[in-house]
């Protein structure tokens, strides 16, 4: 049965108060006696559980913070009250629910130190796994049997075929809005004709490549980090290392060379198709027929432009299937990884193929293919 828990207050001689305790300091037998505590005008000394029952974690806690509060000292207790009011005891220090932030000067000093110190890791893991492929590369240039031919095949399927639909529809509306933007600013100067140069220059140099690559990056890229990144989680690259096989023999040079050598066709396919989006509109807008436009194409457009596409398109290409595989590769611990992985893989692919984009430019100026 249980007993109402109570206390009572008795004052020695020496003037020390004692609070004495008594029934069960339980959840179901505790009622009011916190308030009638924190209601008591003194303050005791001691408090004594020699009269107390049964005991829970309430109980126990009521007791610890009383002497807490008071800085009183807990005597009569049995065994078992003591080990309980002493691993409350270790638990009771609370930490703050919001901590003091930090200095604002010095959490952005260590937010741009550890920034700059997964970029030269990244950087330095990217060149380290670029130098791994071309070893496997060398060892399948002497032994040619060993190239698996209908993964390159089924790259080369995934990787340019089946991105020929999207490529096409992005080239054609880019080469629209080209068209449409410059003769608007053109047309200022009654310079319209020049719309063709613009066109013709700006998508067979610079953005028929550099959106195929921002295209590639965001479709096979990220599908190179998941699919490697997936692998790694279920234990298949372990079980191919145990059995012998290279995954970057089986798995990494496939997609690499898939990327490799779709990226330039994929590429002189967007700058086409952007042309033909910006000739409809010149044809649409400005009176020029498809023949003039072609015609004129021709004489504007040099032949280095066209060089400077297909030089850039494999570069871009070995740039996301090297980020894509790497990052997939480094896939540990769960699936939330992958995800992780997958997005820094589209984003360094795509911050690489700029940054290189900007230093390609400067350097085929400074040799004259302007």
């Amino acid at each position: 049965m249980t007993i109402a828990a109570d206390f009572s207050e008795e004052t020695s001689e020496d003037g020390a108060i004692t609070l004495r305790f008594s029934g069960d300091l339980s959840i179901a037998a505790i009622g009011d006696l916190p308030e009638r505590l924190r209601d008591s005008c003194s303050e005791a000394q001691w408090l004594d559980l020699s009269e107390v029952g049964y005991m829970d974690t309430v109980g126990a806690w009521l007791i610890y913070r009383t002497a807490s509060n008071w800085n009183a000292e807990i005597q009569g207790g049995d065994d078992e009250a003591n080990r309980l009011i002493h691993a409350i005891g270790n638990v009771a220090p609370a930490s703050d629910v919001r901590p003091d932030p930090p200095n604002p000067i010095i959490r952005i000093l260590t937010d741009v130190g550890e920034a700059t110190t997964i970029a030269f890791t990244t950087l330095t893991g990217l060149v380290g796994f670029f130098g791994a492929i071309m070893l496997a590369a060398f060892r399948l240039m002497l032994h040619p049997g060993r190239i698996r031919w209908n993964a390159v095949i089924q790259r080369f399927d995934v990787v340019g075929v089946r991105a020929l639909g999207i490529i096409g529809l992005m080239s054609f509306l880019i080469g629209l809005v080209i068209a449409q933007q410059g003769a608007v600013q053109l047309r200022q100067f009654g310079a319209e004709v020049f719309t063709v140069n613009l066109v013709g220059r700006l998508t067979m140099r610079e953005l028929g490549v550099l959106m195929t690559a921002i295209m590639v990056a965001g479709r096979s890229g990220s599908a190179f980090a998941a699919q490697i990144g997936t692998m790694k989680l279920t234990e298949e690259i372990d079980a191919m290392r145990t059995i012998g096989v290279s995954p970057v023999e089986a798995l990494v040079l496939p997609r690499f060379i898939a990327a490799v050598l779709m990226m330039p066709l994929l590429g002189f396919f967007a700058s086409v198709v952007a042309i033909i989006g910006g000739g409809l509109l010149s044809w649409v807008e400005l009176d020029i027929p498809p023949a003039t436009f072609f015609s004129r194409i021709r004489e504007v457009v040099p032949l280095t432009d066209v060089y400077v596409g297909l030089v850039k398109a494999p570069v871009f290409g070995a740039i996301i299937a090297v980020t894509g595989c790497y990052q997939g590769m480094q896939v540990k611990g769960n699936a939330e990884d992958v995800g992780k992985r997958t997005t820094a893989a589209v984003v360094q692919a795509i911050f690489l193929v700029i940054v290189l984009d900007a230093f390609f430019a400067v350097f085929f100026t400074w040799i004259g293919w302007n």
